[in-house]
């Protein structure tokens, strides 16, 4: 008879929310406070910002959950063509759901959908524009005490649409509607946002760098999510683990994931499993990280990492400078490039290096294609 094989809780699909979020406590709890304070809290217009595989999008998902149970309606969109027209169609379809679903959101009667469907009995050249049919639904989700929460992810800062909602969002605060507005997006991508002056609001929004997190607090989730689904692992395997992942949120589900498969079976993850887990982790963190984040660089950008890879740990900006041949200030804007979008990161006392686990080795590897 087959043995059954107990579920993989690792979740190294881009968005999920794992069983134990490491290491972005304090985040979680600023934001939670703000769902309960309501209109008037700041961090209800909030951007996370990080790197590829920092956790963005799960930890975005984890909030739009909590925010569903305080109060609160969430529709999730990402930053592409349509996307206010989605906004609205979402929320005819939660509040419906919100309405109909027993024990479910401080809503009392039908009105919220009543309310949306108006709209479109209206003759096409009365229409309201988005900002006004926005603010009739947020009225009559206001009235009932519920709150509206819009997650978008993926910010670009070219997309009109996106700065569009951000504009009109701003009159929605000072209305002191119960509205949230949580994105997520890349460092260069939403530095590039802010510099549109129709969004200089929101510049002032609660801005969350996501970077890499301490091996204390992967160590603790990871051991957490294994012992909570079953099993147990080793120490010194669980040590392996850490090293290996390097704070990276993304490459501790990944090693988790490949961990778990390899010793499905067996009631406790060992060196042999994690050792298996790391290698094909890498692989996988090469193929759906590393090369898309290259691919995104310039020229410049390459060579400066390029010539990083000569170092087996931090490097210094002089000596890169002195590699690529050319002064400090020149290199310095690269420096401040690659920090922007989360490749590197700085060390202290005027050092820097690679942000992303295992980039070292992939850089070496590709430097015959530069």
């Amino acid at each position: 008879m087959m043995q059954d094989r107990p579920r993989n809780p690792f979740t190294p699909s881009f968005g999920q929310i794992p069983l134990h979020m490491a290491g972005r406590e304090m985040v979680i709890d600023e934001l939670l406070r703000a769902f309960d304070n309501g209109s008037g809290d700041p961090n209800l217009s909030t951007i996370l910002i990080g790197a590829r595989g920092t956790g963005k999008t799960a930890l975005m998902s984890l909030l739009a959950h909590e925010a569903q149970g305080r109060g609160w309606l969430s529709v999730n969109v990402s930053a592409l063509p349509g996307m206010l027209n989605d906004i609205v169609q979402q929320v005819r379809h939660v509040s419906r759901d919100a309405v109909d679903k027993p024990g479910g959101m401080r809503l009392k009667g039908v009105g919220i959908p009543q309310v949306l469907d108006i709209e479109w009995e209206r003759e096409p050249q009365e229409l309201p524009n988005w900002r006004t049919l926005m603010s009739e639904i947020l009225e009559e989700l206001n009235e009932r005490d519920t709150g509206l929460l819009i997650t978008i992810d993926e910010v670009r800062g070219d997309f009109d649409e996106l700065i569009q909602l951000i504009a009109i969002h701003q009159h929605f605060v000072r209305e002191e509607r119960k509205v949230a507005l949580l994105m997520a997006g890349l460092p260069g991508e939403v530095s590039s946002l802010l510099q549109d002056k129709s969004v200089s609001f929101f510049r002032r929004a609660c801005q969350r760098h996501l970077g890499r997190i301490d091996d204390f607090e992967i160590e603790r989730a990871l051991r957490r999510t294994v012992e909570d689904s079953g099993k147990e692992i080793e120490s010194v395997a669980l040590k392996r683990a850490v090293d290996a992942i390097g704070g990276f949120p993304f490459m501790m589900q990944l090693v988790g994931y490949r961990s778990w498969e390899e010793g499905a079976l067996r009631k406790s993850i060992g060196v042999a499993e994690v050792e298996y887990g790391i290698q094909a982790a890498q692989h996988d963190m090469r193929a759906r990280v590393l090369n898309a984040t290259l691919d995104e660089l310039s020229d410049g950008d390459v060579r400066f990492i390029a010539a990083m890879v000569e170092d087996e740990g931090a490097s210094r900006l002089a000596d890169i400078a002195q590699r690529m041949g050319v002064s400090g200030n020149y290199a310095a804007q690269y420096r401040r490039r690659l920090i922007e979008n989360g490749v590197i990161g700085p060390r202290g006392r005027g050092k820097i290096d690679f942000e992303l686990p295992g980039m070292r080795n992939y850089v070496r590897e590709q430097l015959v294609d530069f």
